[in-house]
């Protein structure tokens, strides 16, 4: 592969991670509409989050265990093709046949969660697989277009629905279908490089230091991706619940800012980035304060200030251990990068779940009245309080696993099977 193919490649795979970025933060923003036009309750729209997760979750773990009996190059240029098409039927169901409105929900979902855990699983091995002196960077850039992504997504539905009509939701999610579309055509003439799917060719007496390394990798990027999701799925109910704005701001001010920080975050390390165990470090330290400041302090603006400067402080905890184990594990295949999407996935399915149990059952209970009263507090600001103590635990357990991982990887390197 020449020098300006793996150019463009390159540019292709930032392109199409930008264009399926409309899976991740669109739902959500739609939430609201789909409850006043078709009267769908919030434990059926909270359940089709979780048909995401559990969709992606499953196609990380199909590719986890069953890699060889794909072939990388098709499935990469097609997933573009499979968020268009669950776009499409997300929105066209409910608009042909309304009373079926959360069915054709449902499927879409499906859809798209396939194409998404797909795009987990292949854009960031075969960004890695590229030839280029600066491969951490490149995957920082890629995981920055997720924020950027996700910004764009939120500023252009939030601003649709409030000025042109949440009636018309259809159309904007028929210009987000667009997008993939074209991702897959600069796929389908872009050269891809030849990945490998497993990690067979390490040496066996090898496996066993392997295999720690690669569960630790995995629990580092479960309890970043905890830390990271939490936030992200929370931050506009707590921005409207702390500050009483109008949801539109919250958005704005809230979720859209979050992922501004993220993006530019990971933009910077592409560009200055050096020490990504270092990086890892202050990342998982400063988390942990983050959220111990958002939920002790008696001042609304810091603790809005501290969940929004989360969004710098938990922007390297996925792309970073994916980074981490490129340098530490060599010759990583399709099954490693899909085993660490489980992780993350696992993650992000897991901690917004936890944390909206723990408010809901914390704003119910006699003590929280008591003490929220006493706090001159609302029972669910009490509760999100709490909760945030309890989201806490993800990124001091994730310490824990850097500290021992420091010690793990000053074993003897494992055998780089290209010096065998």
């Amino acid at each position: 592969m020449t020098a300006s193919q793996a150019t463009r490649t390159k540019r292709t795979c930032y392109f199409t991670y930008l264009a399926m970025a409309s899976v991740f933060s669109l739902p959500a923003i739609l939430f609201g509409p789909f409850k006043e036009l078709y009267g769908i309750s919030y434990t059926l729209l909270g359940t089709l989050v979780l048909v995401n997760f559990v969709t992606q979750l499953t196609i990380d773990l199909i590719f986890t265990f069953f890699s060889k009996y794909f072939n990388v190059h098709k499935a990469l240029r097609f997933t573009p093709l499979i968020t268009a098409t669950g776009l499409l039927t997300y929105a066209l169901v409910p608009l042909l046949f309304p009373s079926y409105a959360y069915l054709g929900l449902v499927i879409g979902t499906v859809i798209f969660s396939v194409a998404a855990g797909l795009g987990e699983v292949l854009i960031s091995p075969t960004v890695a697989a590229l030839p280029s002196e600066t491969p951490d960077k490149d995957m920082s850039v890629l995981h920055s277009l997720y924020g950027y992504g996700c910004v764009s997504v939120i500023l252009i539905s939030t601003l649709f629905i409030q000025f042109v009509g949440k009636e018309y939701w259809q159309y904007l999610v028929f210009f987000f279908a667009v997008l993939p579309v074209v991702a897959s055509i600069f796929l389908c003439t872009s050269k891809l490089p030849e990945m490998t799917k497993d990690s067979q060719t390490v040496k066996t007496e090898k496996t066993k230091h392997r295999t720690i390394s690669m569960l630790l990798c995995v629990l580092c990027i479960f309890f970043g991706s905890c830390a990271e999701n939490a936030m992200t799925n929370w931050i506009s109910a707590f921005a409207e619940k702390s500050l009483a704005i109008p949801k539109v701001w919250g958005d704005i001010f809230g979720m859209a800012l979050f992922a501004a920080l993220l993006a530019v975050t990971r933009t910077l390390y592409a560009k200055f980035g050096k020490n990504i165990f270092k990086t890892l470090v202050i990342s998982m330290s400063c988390a942990v304060v983050c959220y111990l400041v958002v939920a002790i302090s008696p001042w609304d603006i810091l603790s809005l200030i501290a969940s929004v400067l989360l969004g710098v402080f938990t922007s390297m905890l996925w792309p970073g251990t994916l980074i981490l184990m490129e340098e530490k594990i060599p010759a990583v295949g399709v099954a490693a990068y899909a085993l660490m999407a489980a992780g993350g996935d696992l993650g992000a399915a897991l901690s917004p779940q936890a944390l909206g149990i723990i408010v809901d059952n914390v704003a119910v209970s006699g003590w929280a009245n008591n003490l929220a009263t006493t706090l001159m507090i609302t029972p669910e600001q009490l509760g999100f309080k709490v909760g945030m103590i309890a989201i806490a635990v993800f990124p001091l357990l994730g310490l824990i696993v850097l500290g021992i991982m420091r010690k793990h990887f000053k074993k003897p390197q494992l055998l780089d099977p290209k010096n065998t």
